[in-house]
């Protein structure tokens, strides 16, 4: 099954509407099937606590993305023809979001937030779930709150959540362990900017979605962390994924055309001299 690919923007738009359709834009082109942003508010992210002893904190508020963009957004995307979504931080966004996207998203930081995971469920659309830093029984948690309140498919996606992750520590097995466990697709969210990992997530470990981090120009506010991708090499390691599944066959073992001119030129079985004697005497 190939994959389902979701370009996440997160903070990279720079609270700009051109450069956001920009990013839709872009999604498209490299061969995505959804894009996604973020919807949050940092009062409502943050615990006063930390916003009133942190300005690295406070400077965020920069990254919030205007709900104002979202029903542009929303239906330049689906004039591309791919899906939209946007993932929701505080419990007020899910009804702002549900008349524009197709799916929803909830990210490993709020996966232990039962209420966000319910007031998802409850409208009825299908549901992203990412599992970074989790325990088999939290997500196990998080699972059953879902299923409780929704018949809508449920995607979990592996996640490490680490910006970037060292390859060796991508662990890509769980894929498979989730799907067990839980009897439903399972992705990957990506933030180890690595072909191989995305590849090896593909085609060794059967993931169904993949979800990346995209910045345009190395310009985007998260971009210097480490874990976000650049079209041009995204839109390759898509294409590789693509053609990895072009590439099985049916599984016929059977002359292909590509190779039917040489088959003549094998050796004739009489002699063990190529080419068969009928090519020699025509030559």
């Amino acid at each position: 099954m190939k994959p389902f690919f979701i370009a996440e923007i997160s903070s990279n738009h720079a609270q700009d509407l051109q450069r956001a359709k920009e990013f839709v834009r872009v999604s498209a082109e490299i061969g995505c099937d959804a894009v996604k942003f973020q919807l949050f508010k940092i009062d409502q992210l943050f615990a006063p606590e930390i916003l009133a002893k942190s300005e690295e904190h406070k400077r965020r508020k920069q990254w919030e993305l205007p709900i104002a963009f979202i029903p542009e957004l929303s239906t330049y995307a689906h004039s591309l023809g791919i899906q939209f979504s946007c993932t929701p931080f505080y419990l007020d966004a899910v009804k702002e979001l549900n008349p524009y996207v197709d799916f929803f998203k909830i990210a490993s930081y709020e996966l232990l937030w039962d209420d966000l995971i319910i007031a998802c469920a409850k409208t009825g659309k299908d549901l992203i779930l990412s599992t970074g830093m989790a325990t088999l029984d939290e997500i196990n948690h998080a699972v059953t709150i879902f299923k409780n309140h929704s018949q809508a498919k449920l995607t979990l996606l592996h996640a490490i959540s680490g910006y970037p992750t060292p390859i060796n520590e991508a662990n890509l097995k769980a894929i498979e362990t989730l799907r067990e466990t839980f009897d439903c697709n399972v992705g990957l969210s990506d933030h180890s900017v690595s072909s191989a990992v995305l590849l090896r997530a593909v085609h060794k470990w059967e993931a169904s979605a993949i979800e990346f981090h995209l910045d345009l120009d190395e310009n985007g506010a998260e971009y210097q962390a480490g874990h976000c991708w650049l079209p041009s090499h995204i839109q390759k390691t898509i294409e590789l994924t693509k053609d990895g599944f072009v590439a099985d066959g049916d599984g016929i073992k059977k002359p292909m055309p590509s190779e039917a001119a040489d088959r003549l030129w094998r050796a004739d079985p009489s002699d063990g001299l190529r080419p068969f004697k009928e090519i020699r005497e025509t030559f």
